[in-house]
C-alpha cells in the first residue's frame, strides 16, 4: 500500500445502484476499492457495461453514490457537501469525456469553450490573464494560438479532443479523469493524445484515473491497472503484474482477447473464453486476496487455491 500521504484519491466500498422499478435495480457498481497516488495513471479497465464510466462519474460526483467512501485529498466527498468543498472538487478534479464533439458547445469559439471553468470560479483577474492562460495551455496541447476564435465543427476530432483536455488542464487540476477519451478517434490520432496526456502529466504532476476498455492503450498510459467485471473490482496491480502473471480467469480472457502485432504469434493466438453465469463464482460472496503489496485478486478461498497454488490464509486477505 502506499503511504497515506502519497494518496490523492481514495474509493472504499463505492456503489451506485440506479432503481429501474419497484422490482428490479441495476447496480452498476457494487464494492469497488482503489486508490490513486499523487502524479500517477490509474488505468480501470473491463469490457462494455462493466462499470467503468459509472465509477467515474460518481468520483467526480455526477452520480450521487447509493454507498461507499470517497476521499479526495484528504477530504470526504462521498457524501453530502458544502459550497467550500463543491469548489474545491470542481476545480481540483476534472474530466475529459469519450465524444470530443458531443462536449463542446458547437455555438461556442475555442477560446470561450477552454475558459469555462475559469470563468464560472473566476480565476483570473483581468481579460488579459484570462486570454494569456487559454492561449498558453492551447500551446501546450499543440494547438495554434490562431484558431482561438474557431468553433469546434471547423476542427478534427483530435483537435477536438485536444480542446476538451485543454479544457480539462486549464484549471490546474490535481486528477483528470479520462472516460474512453480515444475510443472515438482513430488509431493513429489516438496514439498522439495519448502521448500528449504523458507529456503533460510529466509536465504538471497531474494524476489520471484512465477508464478504457483498449488494454493495449491502458498498458502503454497506466502505472497501476484495475479490472472491472459487472461493477466488481476483480483484480488490481502494477502493469507488469496484470499483464504478465494475471490470476482471475476474466482477466486472462481480455488479455488473450489482444490482437498480436506479429502474424505468426497472431496465427497461434487462443482467446480464453469466460462466462460468469456457468463460473461457479459469486463475486458479493467473495474476499480480495493480496499476492504482493500492489497485487490483489477477488476470489473464494477454493478459487484462490486453484488459480495460485497457495492456501487461503487470513495473512493473504485485503482489510475492508
Amino acid at each position: 500500500m502506499a503511504e497515506e500521504s502519497n494518496v490523492l484519491l481514495s474509493v472504499k466500498g463505492l456503489k451506485q445502484y440506479f432503481r429501474v422499478n419497484r422490482h428490479f435495480t441495476v447496480r452498476a457498481v457494487d464494492g469497488v476499492s482503489f486508490h490513486i497516488n499523487r502524479g500517477e495513471t490509474y488505468g480501470l479497465a473491463g469490457e462494455s457495461g462493466s462499470g467503468k464510466s459509472t465509477t467515474g462519474r460518481s468520483i467526480i460526483r455526477l452520480y450521487d453514490p447509493t454507498a461507499g467512501s470517497i476521499t479526495f485529498n484528504g477530504h470526504e466527498i462521498g457524501h453530502k457537501m458544502d459550497a467550500k468543498q463543491k469548489k474545491a472538487l470542481r476545480t481540483e478534479m476534472q474530466m475529459i469525456f469519450q465524444d470530443p464533439m458531443a462536449c463542446l458547445n458547437p455555438r461556442e469559439k475555442v477560446m470561450d469553450i477552454i475558459a469555462e471553468g475559469l470563468d464560472i470560479h473566476r480565476l483570473y483577474s483581468s481579460p488579459a490573464e484570462r486570454r494569456e492562460k487559454v492561449l498558453r495551455m492551447m500551446e501546450m496541447v499543440g494547438l495554434d494560438k490562431d484558431h482561438a476564435n474557431r468553433y469546434p465543427h471547423q476542427f478534427s476530432g483530435g483537435q477536438r479532443q485536444r480542446i476538451g483536455i485543454a479544457r480539462a488542464l486549464v484549471m490546474n487540476p490535481s486528477l483528470v479523469i479520462a472516460d474512453e477519451a480515444i475510443s472515438a478517434l482513430d488509431v493513429s490520432i489516438q496514439a498522439q493524445v495519448v502521448n500528449l496526456m504523458k507529456d503533460l502529466q510529466a509536465e504538471l504532476g497531474t494524476a489520471f484515473l484512465f477508464i478504457a476498455h483498449d488494454l493495449s492503450m491502458v498498458k502503454y498510459i497506466s502505472d497501476r491497472i484495475g479490472i472491472l467485471h459487472v461493477g466488481h473490482l476483480v483484480e488490481e496491480g502494477t502493469t507488469e503484474e496484470i499483464f504478465n502473471s494475471p490470476i482471475h480467469p476474466y482477466t486472462k480472457s481480455l488479455l488473450s482477447a489482444i490482437p498480436h502485432p506479429n502474424p505468426i504469434v497472431e496465427k497461434n493466438r487462443v482467446a480464453v473464453s469466460y462466462d460468469y453465469a456457468s463460473s461457479g463464482l459469486v463475486y458479493n460472496e467473495e474476499r480480495h486476496y493480496r499476492l504482493s503489496p500492489t497485487h490483489t485478486v477477488l476470489a473464494s478461498p477454493e478459487s484462490f487455491k486453484e488459480w495460485t497454488g497457495l492456501e487461503a490464509k487470513e495473512s493473504y486477505l485485503v482489510e475492508e
